[in-house]
C-alpha cells in the first residue's frame, strides 16, 4: 500500500516555527515530524509515500533532495568536491512529491495526487500526527468493514487539568482524563480509490467538511477505534511535549 500524506498547509497556530519551514518539517528531536511519520508507516511495512506540497514546498523538496547527506556522516574535500561517507544512513522508501497549490483544501489535494495512486486502496493522514496503533490491523479492519473508508477514532489526549469546586471553594485539582466514550477523528485514513468519485462531485473540497460527512450520510465511513497513543502537534507546547517523551525514552509512535 501507498501513503498520502497532506503537508501543504499554513500551520498557523505554531507560527514560530512555521514562518521559516513547513509545518511538517518542524523537529521532534533531530527529525522533522514528517520523517516520524514515515518511519511509522514504514515499520509497518509501508515504504511507498505520496507527499502533498503547498505552503513552502521547496523546503520539503530540498530535504529529500539530500536526505543522506542531512543523515549521514561524511568527510568532504571541500577542493575536490570528493565525499566521504563514514557514516552512511538510508530509508528504503519511495517518495513522490508533488505540488497541489499553495490555496488547495484538504481534499482537493487529493484528487491531484490522483495518478500516483492506481487503483488499490491507500493511507491517507496529516503532516501533523503521531500515533500507536498497527497500521496493518487497520489496514484489515477496513478491508473486512468493505467501506469506501475508514477513519481512526481516538479519544483527544487530556490536555489541562481539572480544578474541583463546592459553594465557591476549591477543593482540589486533579489531572482530566479523557472519557473512553469521547472519540474524535485521529487523522488517520484507509481509503479505496473508488473515493476519486466522490471528489469529483466538489470544486475544492475539504474532506473534513464537504467528504467526510457525504461519506457517513451514505453509509461508507466506517471507524477503527484506536484506544492507545495518538497525539497531534498543533502548537510549541505540543511540539515540547513530544520532544520530552523523545528525551524520555517513550516513543510509542516508533513502534
Amino acid at each position: 500500500m501507498k501513503a498520502v500524506i497532506l503537508a501543504g498547509g499554513l500551520g498557523s497556530r505554531i507560527s514560530e516555527e512555521t514562518y521559516l519551514r513547513p509545518k511538517p518539517m518542524v523537529t521532534i528531536g533531530e527529525k522533522p515530524i514528517l520523517w516520524h511519520i514515515m518511519k511509522k508507516f514504514s515499520l509497518h511495512g509501508v515504504r511507498d509515500f505520496v507527499i502533498c506540497l503547498g505552503y513552502k514546498g521547496e523546503v520539503i523538496r530540498e530535504y529529500f533532495l539530500n536526505f543522506r547527506s542531512y543523515n549521514s556522516t561524511f568527510t568532504i574535500q571541500t577542493k575536490s568536491g570528493d565525499v566521504e561517507l563514514l557514516q552512511d544512513y538510508y530509508e528504503d522508501w519511495a517518495v513522490t512529491l508533488v505540488d497541489t497549490g499553495s490555496t488547495s483544501n484538504t481534499g482537493e489535494r487529493l484528487k491531484r495526487v490522483r495518478e500516483y495512486l492506481g487503483n488499490e486502496s491507500f493511507f491517507f493522514t496529516y503532516g501533523d500526527g503521531l500515533t500507536s496503533q498497527d497500521l496493518n490491523k487497520t489496514s484489515s479492519y477496513h478491508k473486512i468493514t468493505q467501506k469506501l473508508v475508514t477513519l481512526t477514532a481516538v479519544n483527544p489526549p487530556a490536555r489541562y487539568g481539572a480544578v474541583s469546586v463546592t459553594s465557591g471553594i476549591v477543593e482540589s485539582f486533579s489531572e482530566r482524563t479523557s472519557s473512553p466514550e469521547s472519540l474524535i477523528n485521529g487523522g488517520y485514513f484507509v481509503v479505496d480509490a473508488g473515493i476519486f468519485e466522490v471528489l469529483e462531485r466538489f470544486s475544492n473540497p475539504s474532506w473534513e467538511v464537504d467528504v467526510l460527512p457525504v461519506l457517513a450520510k451514505q453509509n461508507d465511513l466506517a471507524a477503527y477505534v484506536h484506544p492507545g497513543f495518538w497525539f497531534a502537534m498543533d502548537t510549541l507546547r505540543d511540539k515540547e511535549h513530544l520532544e520530552n517523551l523523545l528525551e524520555c525514552g517513550s516513543v510509542p509512535w516508533l513502534r
